[in-house]
């Protein structure tokens, strides 16, 4: 087992009585899920031990269910998590152009 770095960016800010029943839930005070807010903005940022990444994932999104209304919108992994978890930074390549622009 190791741990595996990543986020859970929810598709919505959460609310007032959203933020008020995560502090009441134990499964986000353990110390492996933090919420990171800005205006209009949330996330968690995870660290899980899991076999893979996915198990990992399936584990930090598992703990939504007791929180209402709450979506993730992607899961991410930064520069670090991707460095953390030994992972190859992903090549970004330019779309080739359209066939007429070619000829």
């Amino acid at each position: 087992m190791r741990n595996w770095y990543f986020s859970l960016v929810l598709q919505d800010a959460l609310t007032e009585e959203q933020d008020d029943a995560l502090t009441e839930l134990a499964s986000f005070h353990d110390g492996r899920i933090h919420l990171a807010e800005r205006p209009g903005y949330s996330r968690f940022t995870c660290s899980f031990e899991a076999e893979t990444l996915t198990q990992a994932i399936a584990d930090a999104l598992g703990r939504f269910v007791d929180l209402p209304g709450v979506l993730i919108r992607s899961v991410e992994l930064d520069e670090i998590a991707l460095e953390e978890n030994g992972m190859a930074t992903p090549a970004v390549l330019p779309a080739p152009p359209p066939l007429a622009d070619a000829l």
